[in-house]
C-alpha cells in the first residue's frame, strides 16, 4: 500500500471522527492494514494509470478502495474468528463492529463530498459501488451457512466472494476515467473475476494443508479441495466424511492430524485445484493481453495479480 494512500486514510479518519481514543482506534486499525501485503488500493491505481488515466482524485478514490476493503476484513474476521493477532479481533467486539460502520459511511461521505465540489469530475457511482459488496456479502453468507455442496455451487460463491471485490477495486480505477469503452470494462470485469478465483482457490489450497484454527476441514468448509477430498476418499480414507456427517467428533478428528495431513498430500486433491486455479489465471492473462493498455502500469498491475501464479509454476511453490 502506498504511503500517500495510507496518509489519506487517516486524513479522513481526522476529518470525520473527533473522539480521540477512536481516532485512535481507528487509525491503529489502519496501520494493522497497511502492515499487510494489501494491494487493494494498488488495484485502483494501476487499473486506473495503465489505461491512461491521470484524475486529481485517484489517491482519495484508492484510499476509499483500502477503507471499504477494510471494513469487510474485519467483518469476516469476526463471522470466522481465526484471525486472533489482529488488533481489531483484540479489542472489544463492540468496538470492532462500531469501526466497521465508521469505515463503510466515512467512504460513502467522501465519495459525495467529492463529486458535490466537483460535479462534472468522473469518480465511482455509489450504487455500483454498492452492487459489487452487496454481490460479496452474499457470497460471503453461502460460505458461513454451509450451503456449498458441488463445484458448480463453489464456483459461484467463489465468483460473488472474491471475484466481486477484485471487479470492485478495478472499477473505482476506471471509473475515474473521462471515457472507457464498454468492452474495455467488460474485460476488466470478467478479467477481474477470473483474478478472484485463482486467488480464492490459492488461499484455500493453503487453508487445507495447514492445522491451525484456520484450517477450512475443522470449520466443515466445502473449498474446492475438499469437495475433491469428500469425493474421492470415501473408500481409502472415510474419516473426512464421517467428520462432516458427525459421526467423528471433532477431538476425534484432530488426533489423527498426521495421517489425514499425509492423505491430503497424497489424495490429488492439491494438484487438482492448482490444475483449475491455473486455468483460471490464464484466462485472466489472455483478457489483461487483449486490453490496451500503457507501460509500465499495465506490468505493474499483472505482476500484483498474475505474477504471483506464474512464479509457482516456475517453483513448484505455493503462491505467497
Amino acid at each position: 500500500m502506498e504511503s500517500s494512500v495510507v496518509s489519506e486514510m487517516n486524513r479522513l479518519v481526522d476529518e470525520y471522527f473527533d473522539v480521540e481514543d477512536f481516532n485512535r482506534l481507528l487509525k491503529q486499525f489502519i496501520l494493522d492494514k497497511s502492515g499487510e501485503k494489501s494491494v487493494w488500493s494498488d488495484l485502483t491505481l494501476y487499473c486506473h494509470y495503465m489505461l491512461g488515466g491521470s484524475s486529481p482524485y485517484i489517491t482519495k478514490v484508492a484510499a476509499l478502495t483500502e477503507l471499504l476493503i477494510l471494513a469487510l476484513d474485519i467483518t469476516d474476521d469476526l463471522q470466522d474468528r481465526d484471525n486472533e493477532e489482529k488488533s481489531w479481533m483484540r479489542c472489544p467486539q463492540e468496538l470492532a463492529l462500531n469501526s466497521v460502520i465508521a469505515f463503510l459511511f466515512a467512504a460513502l461521505g467522501e465519495l459525495g463530498k467529492i463529486r458535490q465540489a466537483d460535479p462534472s469530475a468522473a469518480l465511482p457511482d455509489a450504487g455500483r459501488i454498492g452492487s459489487y459488496i452487496v454481490k460479496s456479502i452474499n457470497g460471503q453468507y453461502k460460505d458461513l451457512n454451509r450451503s456449498i455442496g458441488t463445484e458448480e455451487d463453489y464456483v459461484a460463491a467463489v465468483r460473488e466472494k472474491s471475484g466481486s471485490l477484485i471487479q470492485f477495486a478495478c472499477y473505482m480505477g476506471y471509473s475515474c476515467l473521462e471515457d472507457c469503452a464498454a468492452q474495455i470494462r467488460e474485460h476488466i470485469d470478467e478479467m477481474a473475476c477470473c483474478i478472484g478465483m485463482a486467488a480464492q482457490i490459492d488461499n484455500d489450497v493453503k487453508d487445507v494443508q495447514r492445522y491451525d484454527v484456520k484450517n477450512d476441514l475443522l470449520h466443515k468448509k466445502r473449498t474446492l479441495p475438499i469437495l475433491y477430498l469428500l469425493q474421492f476418499s470415501e473408500e481409502d480414507f472415510p474419516l473426512f466424511k464421517q467428520f462432516y456427517e458427525g459421526a467423528v467428533s471433532r477431538q476425534v478428528f484432530l488426533e489423527k492430524k498426521r495421517e489425514i495431513l499425509q492423505y491430503i498430500y497424497d489424495s490429488g486433491c492439491i494438484e487438482y485445484s492448482r490444475v483449475i486455479q491455473l486455468l483460471y489465471a490464464n484466462r485472466a492473462e489472455q483478457l489483461l493481453a487483449e486490453i490496451p493498455a500503457v507501460s509500465p502500469w499495465k506490468e505493474k498491475f499483472r505482476e500484483i495479480t498474475l505474477g504471483p501464479f506464474h512464479t509457482e509454476q516456475q517453483s513448484g511453490e505455493s503462491v505467497v
